[in-house]
């Protein structure tokens, strides 16, 4: 099928919908014991690490499905729509269970394990089953579904900001939200543009790894990852302690952590149009760019204004993760199509294994100097991103990137 019906079907418009709008709501399951860690504290009396360790149990989870779905090629033998379906549902049961069953950190450190595992199977699929649809626009499209991804990472906020103030209610009801993403999802079958279901090949990861041109975008994808997650756990209790600084209401803090973690929607739908046009390797450069020297920054304004605070979070919110879709859609441009999603696997394996060491180290910096310079260590990050990408735009093979637009 040529590229010119690809463009003209209405179809895989209504596949971008159902997927983000799935996407949005399962990855909602993400921060929600996050988000309410402080009541957390002060009813199991927690200490401060086990607070990080919520999130930290996330990471470790994701990490673990991760690489159990690509030593499996999972994505690539079983239809996608079924596994993020099923994937969502038991994340989101794993996710209730903090509020039903849990009497303490440990055992919801088990729990958040478990939802971190499953979510493992929403994402990568979500990104292959858009893959399939979209061969011009790829990069829009994913940049639509990264966005999506952050608006639902940052959904518990809001619910803290707006809605109930018993936090076993606000886990159940963003766990009843992560269940609908997965229904969402089965409705989502593959576009024209699937490659036929693969046999299991258990030297799929090496083969990745031997293509320079992806593994020089996954050596970006993996400096924007040192980055973004350790953002995303670290600024709302960045922004917690500098508006209490000034006697701000705490539910200020909360709409800001909302603000700040939902405006990268905005800015992954931006990268997504831009690195369609004018390539991908030039909007990952410019998005970490910037959301380096945001690393840089940001402690300059610990205390500040509430306004001049939240603008400043905000532009780096979404300079953050702009670039964050390309890096896929990098990955489907230059992969073997018939291992598309062991190769999604993989560079989210590896991208979410290096997060847990950032967001211990910018805990470990902000107990030893303080928030002024805490954020500071991200920065060699993105700095090693932009060389990645770089490299990459150079190479004879990037000319499968954006039909040509490297």
């Amino acid at each position: 099928m040529s590229s010119t019906t690809d463009a003209a079907s209405p179809e895989r418009w209504r596949a971008l919908s159902l997927v983000a709008a799935g996407v949005l709501f399962a990855m909602s399951l993400w921060f929600s014991a996050s988000a309410v860690a402080p009541a957390l504290k002060a009813e199991w009396s927690m200490s401060e690490a086990a607070g990080w360790w919520l999130t930290l149990a996330v990471q470790f989870g994701f990490v673990a499905g991760t690489l159990t779905s690509a030593l499996a090629n999972l994505p690539d033998v079983f239809p996608s729509r079924r596994i993020a379906f099923a994937s969502a549902v038991v994340a989101a049961a794993a996710n209730a269970s903090v509020a039903l069953f849990a009497r303490g950190s440990a055992s919801a450190l088990v729990f958040r394990f478990l939802t971190g595992f499953f979510l493992a199977g929403v994402y990568p699929p979500g990104m292959k089953i858009l893959a399939s649809w979209f061969r011009r626009g790829r990069g829009m499209a994913l940049g639509v579904l990264v966005g999506a991804l952050t608006v639902g990472k940052a959904f518990p906020y809001l619910v803290n900001a707006l809605a109930f103030r018993e936090w076993r209610t606000q886990v159940l009801v963003v766990s009843a939200v992560g269940a609908v993403g997965g229904v969402l999802l089965l409705l989502v079958g593959d576009g024209p543009f699937a490659a036929p279901a693969a046999r299991f090949d258990a030297g799929q990861i090496g083969k990745v790894f031997w293509n320079r041109g992806v593994r020089l975008a996954d050596f970006g994808y993996f400096g924007h990852m040192w980055e973004i997650y350790a953002m995303w756990t670290w600024i709302p209790v960045f922004l917690r302690a500098s508006f209490a600084l000034r006697s701000e209401p705490a539910r200020l803090a909360e709409a800001a952590s909302f603000l700040v973690i939902g405006s990268g929607a905005v800015g992954c739908v931006a990268g997504g149009l831009l690195g369609d046009r004018l390539g991908r390797t030039v909007v990952t450069s410019w998005a970490m760019a910037i959301s380096g020297a945001c690393c840089l920054g940001v402690g300059f304004l610990y205390g500040a204004p509430p306004a001049a605070l939240l603008v400043f979070c905000a532009i780096w919110g979404a300079a953050v993760v702009a670039d964050s879709a390309q890096f896929s859609a990098c990955v489907t441009e230059l992969s073997d199509p018939q291992y598309i999603g062991t190769a999604l696997t993989i560079q989210t394996c590896v991208g979410f294994f290096l997060t847990t060491g950032s967001i211990e180290l910018v805990g470990v910096m902000q107990r030893a100097v303080g928030w002024r310079s805490a954020f500071a260590v991200l920065a060699p990050g993105p700095a090693l991103g932009v060389v990645a990408m770089l490299r990459l735009r150079g190479l004879p093979e990037a000319v499968r990137i954006a039909h040509g637009k490297r």
